[in-house]
C-alpha cells in the first residue's frame, strides 16, 4: 500500500509536469482511416517502455488510469477504436481490431519516445483488442494483461450454447453503455446517420426494457435504424446461431486462431461472477498454456465484471483481501517483461484462485451475506487433484451421488410469455435489465420482472433438486457441467441449469439464503454443438450438455447443494418462442411441454469438480 501511495504522488507530479494533458494524434491505419490516440509521457526526455490500451469507451479523461503507469516510468497510449468517439471509420465490434492493433503497435514502435517494447492492458472490450492484436502478431508487443476479455464470443458471451445474451441488446441500444447523459449524447451524435436523429437514439436508450420484451428486433422498425452500423451488427448477431466464420473470425476468437496468436507472456484475469469467465479460464488460459512456450498466468477472484478492486459480488461479501490492487498488480507484470526487472513473477505458481466460503453467513452493514474465502496458489487449471463427481437428479427432487435405477420423468410447461426472471449471475453491461453477481433466488423489489416476493423454486416451471444438509464441508473448484436427458413436444426449446448454495436459517436471514453460484443455458437446436442447428424430434429424449461458468466454493457443513432446471432465464438470455422459427425471426410463440429424465438409462446430473480435503 505504501508503494502504491508513493506511485500516486509521483503520478500527480508527472501529470502536473506535462500539464495533465496528453499529446493527441490521429494515427493512420493501412486503409487510410485515422484513429484518435492520446499519449501520456513521463517527465523528461528519453525512450520509455509503452503501455497500450485500445477502447470503445472514450479515450478522453484517461489521465487518472494512466497516472500510476506514468509514475512507474511508462509511456501510456490510449486509443479510441475504429468508429467510436473521435476515431474515424465504421464500427463493427472487434472485427477490425487485429489489423488496427497491428498498425497502432507499428506506429508506436517508430516513435522517438518508444524504447521498442509494448505491453497491453484493458478490460472487457479492451481485453478483446489485446487478443486481436496478438492474433495479428503485432510488432513490439512483449506482454499482455487481458482482463475479463471479450473473446470466443460465438460460444460464450454473445451467443451462449445457441441462446443470445441480452446484455448486448442493452449495450447497443445504449450505444455502448456510455455513462451519463453527456456521454450518451456524444455516442448518439457519433453513431447517428444524420444529426437530427441523435435525439431519437438518446430516447431509445431509456426504453431498453420495453425493447427486450418486444423482441424479436426487426431491422428498420426502431430508432436503431438511424445508427445503421449498430443495427446491422445486432440484428445479424441475434439471428446468427451457427458457429461459422461470422463468429470464428470476429477478431478475438483465441481458440480458433491459436496458431496465429503471438507467443508472448500473458496474465489472464477474470472473476467467478465475471461475464467472460469461461472464455478466459477454461478456453484462453488452458489452450494458450498448451500451445505456447511463453509464460501464461491466471488469476480468478470472487469478482463481477471488471471489479477486481472490490471485495463483494452482488449479495456475497468476501474477506477484505479479496480486492486486488490492480495498479500494483499490472505494473509488477510489465516491470518483468518490459524492464527486465527480476521481481519473481516468472517463478511464482502459475494460478492464483480465491476460494469462496468459510464465512458464517451473517448480514453485513450493507445488507450482504458474509460468504468469506481465502486466496490459494495452484500449479494448473483445472486442478489435477480434482475428483469429478456426478451428483444425479433424483426422484422427489433429491440430488446426490447415487445413480437412480428407475424413475418417472418430470414434465413441466414452459410459457415464453412468462419467463423465469434473472436474479444475478455472470452478466455485465446489463444496465436496467438485470443485476450482477451472487443473488438470493427469491423475487423481491428491485429485480425487474419480479411481481411478488416468492422464491423462484415455487414456480411450476422450475424443477428443483437438492441434497440433504451436508455432514461435512465440500469444496467445488473447477469447470461446472450439467448433463441432461430431456425432450420437448415441439421442434425447439431451451433448457437452463443453475447451481445454488442453500444456506440454512440464521439470525440474520431467518428464511436462509438460496445463493446463486452459476448458471447456463442450451438452445435445443444446438444440443449437438454450436456448428449447425438440428431441430428436435417431438417426444424423443436426447442428451443436452450445459457448461456453467467455473467456480471455487466451499459448500459448508449444514448447507445444501441445489440444482434448478428450467427453460428460461430472462433477461440474461433471450426467450425461446418454442416454435422452431429462424432465430430473431419468429412471429409466434407457443407453450412447450418439456420433460427431464431421471432413470438409469437416461441419467441427468451435474458434474462437480470436488477437491479432496488435504
Amino acid at each position: 500500500m505504501a508503494r502504491f501511495l508513493l506511485l500516486c504522488l509521483l503520478a500527480a507530479a508527472a501529470l502536473w509536469a506535462q500539464g495533465a494533458a496528453p499529446r493527441s494524434f490521429m494515427v493512420p491505419m493501412r486503409d487510410g482511416v485515422r484513429l484518435a490516440t492520446d499519449v501520456y509521457l513521463p517527465p523528461g526526455e528519453g525512450k520509455f517502455p509503452v503501455l497500450l490500451t485500445r477502447t470503445p469507451y472514450n479515450k478522453a479523461g484517461s489521465a487518472a488510469a494512466a497516472a500510476p503507469f506514468v509514475a512507474a516510468g511508462y509511456a501510456v497510449v490510449v486509443q479510441d477504436v475504429r468508429g467510436r468517439y473521435q476515431s474515424e471509420g465504421r464500427w463493427v465490434p472487434v472485427r477490425d481490431d487485429p489489423n488496427d492493433g497491428f498498425d497502432t503497435a507499428q506506429w508506436i514502435g517508430a516513435q522517438p519516445w518508444c524504447d521498442g517494447g509494448i505491453g497491453t492492458f484493458g478490460s472487457s472490450y479492451g481485453g478483446a483488442t489485446q487478443h486481436a492484436l496478438a492474433i495479428a502478431g503485432a510488432p513490439f508487443v512483449k506482454a499482455l494483461i487481458p482482463r475479463n476479455a471479450m473473446s470466443n464470443f460465438g460460444r460464450y458471451g454473445v451467443r451462449h450454447n445457441g441462446a443470445f445474451e441480452l446484455r448486448w441488446l442493452n449495450w447497443v441500444l445504449t450505444l455502448g453503455n456510455p455513462s451519463g447523459p453527456q456521454h450518451l449524447r456524444a455516442a448518439a451524435e457519433r453513431a447517428a446517420s444524420t444529426p437530427a436523429a441523435a435525439q431519437a437514439l438518446v430516447d431509445m436508450a431509456s426504453r431498453v426494457q420495453e425493447y427486450a420484451r418486444a423482441l424479436p428486433l426487426r431491422p428498420g422498425t426502431t430508432p436503431l435504424r438511424f445508427a445503421p452500423d449498430y443495427e446491422q451488427w445486432l440484428v445479424e448477431a441475434m439471428g446468427h446461431g451457427d458457429y461459422d466464420a461470422f463468429w470464428k473470425d470476429h477478431g478475438s476468437s483465441v481458440v480458433d486462431h491459436l496458431a496465429e496468436f503471438k507467443d508472448i507472456p500473458a496474465y489472464h484475469v477474470t472473476g467467478w461472477y465475471d461475464s467472460w469467465g469461461t472464455p478466459a479460464a477454461n478456453l484462453n488460459y488452458v489452450e494458450l498454456r498448451k500451445a505456447k512456450k511463453s509464460l501464461q498466468r491466471l488469476i480468478i477472484g470472487p469478482w463481477i465484471h471488471s471489479s477486481e478492486n472490490s471485495s463483494h459480488a452482488g449479495m456475497a461479501q468476501f474477506t477484505p483481501d479479496a480486492a486486488l490492487n490492480l495498479a500494483e498488480f499490472q505494473i509488477r507484470w510489465f516491470d518483468r517483461w518490459l524492464k527486465n526487472i527480476p521481481n519473481g513473477v516468472d517463478t511464482e505458481p502459475p494460478v492464483r484462485l480465491y476460494v469462496m466460503g468459510g464465512g458464517d453467513g451473517h448480514k453485513t452493514p450493507q445488507g450482504r451475506i458474509f460468504v468469506g474465502g481465502k486466496w490459494r496458489a495452484e500449479q494448473e487449471w483445472p486442478l489435477k487433484r480434482t475428483v469429478y463427481t456426478p451428483y444425479y437428479l433424483q426422484p422427489g427432487g433429491k440430488l446426490g451421488p447415487a445413480k437412480p435405477a428407475k424413475a418417472a420423468p418430470v414434465t413441466y410447461s414452459f410459457d415464453p410469455a412468462s419467463p423465469v426472471p434473472t436474479l444475478g449471475g455472470n452478466i455485465s453491461s446489463q444496465g436496467p435489465l438485470a443485476s450482477q453477481g451472487a443473488a438470493d433466488q427469491r423475487c423481491r423489489a428491485g429485480f425487474w420482472l419480479c411481481r411478488d416476493e416468492l422464491p423462484l423454486s415455487t414456480r411450476s416451471d422450475v424443477v428443483v433438486f437438492e441434497t440433504e444438509p451436508l455432514k461435512e464441508a465440500l469444496e467445488v473448484t473447477g469447470p461446472l457441467r450439467v448433463k441432461l436427458w430431456a425432450s420437448t413436444d415441439g421442434l425447439d426449446t431451451d433448457f437452463t441449469a443453475k447451481l445454488i448454495d442453500v444456506y440454512p436459517p440464521n439470525a440474520s436471514f431467518p428464511a436462509g439464503v438460496d445463493l446463486l453460484v452459476g448458471d447456463s443455458i442450451v438452445r435445443a437446436r444446438y444440443r449437438k454443438g454450436p456448428g449447425k442447428a438440428v431441430m428436435m424430434t417431438p417426444g424423443v429424449a436426447e442428451e443436452f450438455n450445459l457448461e456453467l461458468y467455473p467456480t471455487s466454493l466451499v459448500f459448508e457443513k449444514g448447507h445444501r447443494i441445489r440444482v434448478d432446471i428450467s427453460s428460461s432465464n430472462f433477461p440474461r438470455f433471450d426467450v425461446n418462442p418454442n416454435t422452431g422459427e429462424p432465430l430473431n425471426g419468429q412471429r409466434g410463440k407457443r407453450v412447450a411441454r418439456n420433460t427431464i429424465y431421471l432413470d438409469g438409462d437416461h441419467a441427468s446430473y451435474i458434474l462437480l469438480p470436488v477437491i479432496p480435503a488435504r
